[in-house]
């Protein structure tokens, strides 16, 4: 029987511990650092070692994993005074789970393999529920030979994990997925406020969106959010705002996706610590 491949976590924020804690429960040896140490120290509480800083992580662990908020958070963790590449050590694979543009990964898989790593683009769709369960859909971007070696670790963290291409091309993919998340967040916004200017319930409404074609688990779920008035983040309206610019960044230009990118940039300010579906209470305020 094979040892299990001792692996690095890089980032614990709400997906990033939940993603991490699934490997842990798989039996898989998890090395992790988070800039801020006490939500690393949680994990050393459920059997993970922590490391000092992102290289000594990358000395200890045979594969890396990154889930971090941006571009500039991803040079910084390779780059920086104690970043990933001043480890000494080489033949590693590293994966970057984050939501980044096709061009940053470009440029670390550059620097990866001028340091001798493997560098995989992995973004998800899905949200913690989805992390806690294993139910996330993984795309990836990279080298098919590095791909298969993360396959193992993959089946642990998503229901499906599919190469879509080249480096870049898993971002390209997350950014499309996250273009549609936009207009579908800004269309039940815009079905609820139709309705209530109307006089319906906006239970009734979602009742019948509920058992139609339309139904769908993000109707679902952003739907109880709006009857409940829940908008503690899920996945918070200031990262999706992000996503937009990066889509637009990288030509995004049709009708629909100009609209929803420059609501979404409107209502950051106001309401980009709270959920995607607080896109309704902007629209509100209009």
């Amino acid at each position: 029987m094979e040892s299990p491949i001792t692996t690095g976590w890089i980032g614990l924020g709400n997906m990033g511990t939940s993603m991490a804690r699934r490997l842990l429960a798989a039996g898989i040896p998890i090395i992790a650092y988070n800039r801020s140490p006490a939500k690393a120290e949680t994990l050393r509480a459920e059997g993970a070692t922590v490391a000092p800083t992102p290289a000594a992580v990358l000395d200890a662990a045979q594969v890396v994993f990154l889930m971090v908020s941006d571009d500039q958070a991803t040079r910084e963790l390779f780059t920086g005074e104690h970043g990933l590449l001043q480890s000494s050590t080489a033949g590693k694979l590293i994966i970057n789970m984050s939501t980044v543009s096709p061009g940053v990964s470009q440029e670390m898989a550059e620097l990866s393999r001028a340091h001798g790593h493997e560098y995989l683009d992995a973004p998800v769709s899905g949200s913690v529920k989805q992390a806690e369960t294993g139910q996330l859909a993984i795309m990836v971007g990279g080298d098919e030979a590095a791909f298969k070696k993360a396959q193992p670790l993959f089946a642990h963290l998503g229901k499906l994990a599919l190469r879509v291409g080249p480096t870049g091309a898993g971002n390209n993919a997350k950014l499309a997925m996250n273009t549609l998340l936009g207009f579908q967040a800004q269309g039940l916004a815009e079905a609820v406020l139709f309705a209530q200017q109307h006089g319906l319930e906006t239970a009734d409404l979602l009742d019948l969106i509920k058992s139609s074609a339309l139904a769908s688990v993000f109707i679902n779920l952003k739907g109880d959010a709006i009857l409940n008035e829940n908008y503690q983040a899920a996945f918070a309206l200031k990262l999706l705002a992000k996503d937009l610019r990066l889509a637009k960044a990288e030509g995004s230009d049709t009708p629909l996706a100009n609209v929803v990118h420059q609501t979404f940039q409107e209502a950051e300010a106001t309401h980009g610590d709270e959920d995607v579906i607080a896109i309704l209470k902007h629209l509100k305020q209009q």
